[in-house]
């Protein structure tokens, strides 16, 4: 952890969730304490079903508890509105996701710019593009562009807005191992030279040894927490 600055970003404190389906409570998360560490990549991992993504949501501000708090920094997001939840999301949230979700009709710049748009301070698209290794792609459009090419667009799209937090939800579950390796490269170089705060959902536990710490959920609880003594290079990873 020497390399990751110990002041806390994130802090979750008796976080539950259930979901209301007709008459019937749909428990998810179970009284869940987590801090998220400025500068850290952390990998949380688990089976389907298990919590990942409800739990990655509700840092991102994209759903609320049913019960707990959620500080960032010195904000509980569990007692904001949905219009400051909304500004959370634009002025500190990056999102990238597993089905990329670009706009096929615009080209890959405009799909930054889309995003660039509602940020505060914003990264030049031509800039973000060209730190994913796009810079020879600016004008085309989703279709000509391979599985790999389109998530480097979406975390172009997500790095444009200069995010405290970068949010990734199964970044690499659509692509093959060569490519997934690029993308991780990619999020881990994020990582180390810019101090973005990278938290990554996976059910694919050697992705894992990436991280500086690895939370394990199984059955919305937190089984298991680990720090990483020394992780291994995107290069180095098997699946």
């Amino acid at each position: 952890m020497a390399t990751v600055d110990a002041k806390t970003l994130f802090q979750l404190s008796g976080v539950s969730k259930i979901y209301r389906m007709g008459e019937i409570d749909v428990p998810v998360l179970h009284n869940v304490d987590l801090e998220i560490f400025a500068g850290e990549m952390l990998v949380i991992v688990g089976p389907s079903g298990s919590g990942k993504s409800t739990l990655l949501n509700i840092i991102g501000g994209i759903d609320t508890p049913t019960a707990g708090d959620v500080f960032f920094e010195q904000t509980n997001l569990a007692q904001l509105s949905e219009r400051e939840l909304t500004r959370y999301r634009r002025e500190h949230v990056g999102f990238v996701f597993q089905f990329y979700n670009l706009v096929p009709t615009l080209t890959a710049r405009e799909n930054v710019e889309v995003s660039a748009e509602i940020a505060r301070d914003p990264m030049d698209a031509d800039e973000a593009l060209t730190i994913v290794g796009l810079a020879d792609r600016l004008e085309h459009f989703p279709a000509q562009l391979s599985g790999g090419e389109q998530q480097r667009v979406a975390i172009a799209r997500a790095i444009a807005k200069k995010p405290k937090l970068l949010l990734c939800d199964e970044p690499t579950g659509a692509l093959d191992l060569t490519t997934g390796k690029l993308v991780l490269e990619l999020l881990d170089n994020l990582c180390r030279e810019t101090g973005t705060t990278i938290v990554l959902i996976t059910h694919n536990h050697p992705i894992a040894e990436l991280a500086h710490r690895v939370i394990s959920l199984g059955e919305g609880t937190i089984a298991e927490t680990r720090v990483n003594g020394q992780r291994l290079s995107p290069h180095d990873i098997r699946w």
